[in-house]
């Protein structure tokens, strides 16, 4: 583990953005020892308030996930988002990204920024991340909350097989990435072909959120629902013992409502928390989806012992 010396100097080592819209946090490049450069926003908190750490969805970034929430939870907590590996403005994936690497880096963000515990709060793929965080660094975990995600996600046969041909799929689109009729060009040329001042008045995302959403390409959706694909918290999710809610949508065609409760009921004394939203309720469905993760993470911090509720 890098001394706290060592961790203080790459604190030291940040280069400052401006957000992208006036009503987000500034965000900061930050090299974290070993791992790379991955871009972190903060906003402080009361003093001694608990510490959640906002893990986004795929094909998103901290900002465009969470921009709905952050007014909610400032005056409340200590708020640390990050771009996740391959994402936005986050650590490049290469050929592949591996959810533990993510987990690996959000617990190396906590130690640059002096964080000794927190609450990851996982939304879609940031789910698994979170129970990763838990599953090697236990002691570092103080509560979860669990955001339209679940213990795995293949388990119909269709599923299974969709997932089970999926890494050959993205072996190929590797092996040949500059072809002319490479799907993933193909998206991505449509992604970058949208008009740069374009409005979605009528769904209510901010124009900004185009530019944030371009910042993650093609490959890493595909890798990312490969990886998403072969995750499976069967093995410990048993043994969580730490306070977690669950915020089920159930209006989500992606990921089943019955797969998210049954990861609530793998969890000891997890609560939960319906919202009558689809899978980008987060966004579109923001001024009833906020109140309910509010309560979620209340619910955890109320069962937090005495102990645990001291300055991060």
């Amino acid at each position: 583990m890098a001394t706290r010396r060592s961790l203080a100097e790459a604190a030291l080592r940040r280069v400052f953005h401006v957000p992208p819209s006036g009503e987000l946090p500034p965000g900061w490049s930050i090299e974290l020892p070993g791992r790379g450069t991955t871009f972190v926003s903060e906003i402080p908190g009361p003093e001694g308030a608990p510490t959640v750490f906002l893990l986004h969805g795929l094909a998103c970034t901290a900002y465009l996930n969470w921009y709905p929430a952050l007014p909610a939870l400032a005056g409340k907590y200590r708020v640390v988002m990050m771009d996740l590996r391959g994402h936005g403005r986050g650590i490049p994936i290469g050929r592949r990204l591996r959810l533990r690497d993510c987990a690996e880096d959000a617990v190396a963000v906590a130690d640059v920024l002096g964080i000794d515990k927190f609450i990851p709060v996982g939304y879609s793929m940031g789910g698994p991340v979170a129970q990763l965080i838990w599953e090697r660094h236990p002691e570092r975990v103080d509560g979860m909350v669990l955001c339209a995600t679940a213990r795995n996600f293949r388990g119909s046969p269709q599923e299974r097989l969709f997932f089970m041909i999926l890494p050959t799929i993205v072996l190929a689109l590797g092996m040949r990435r500059r072809g002319p009729l490479d799907p993933a060009e193909i998206i991505g040329k449509q992604l970058a072909d949208l008009p740069a001042d374009m409005s979605v008045k009528d769904i209510g995302v901010p124009s900004w959120a185009f530019d944030e959403f371009r910042r993650t390409s093609p490959w890493t959706m595909l890798q990312g629902v490969n990886a998403i694909g072969q995750f499976s918290s069967h093995r410990f999710i048993g043994n969580v013992d730490v306070p977690t809610a669950v915020v089920v949508t159930s209006r989500d065609s992606f990921i089943p409502p019955r797969r998210q409760h049954r990861l609530a009921e793998a969890i000891t004394g997890a609560s939960v928390h319906p919202f009558n939203g689809n899978h980008a309720a987060c966004v579109l469905e923001a001024d009833k989806f906020v109140p309910v993760l509010e309560e979620a993470i209340e619910s955890v911090v109320s069962r937090l012992t005495p102990s645990l509720l001291q300055p991060s």
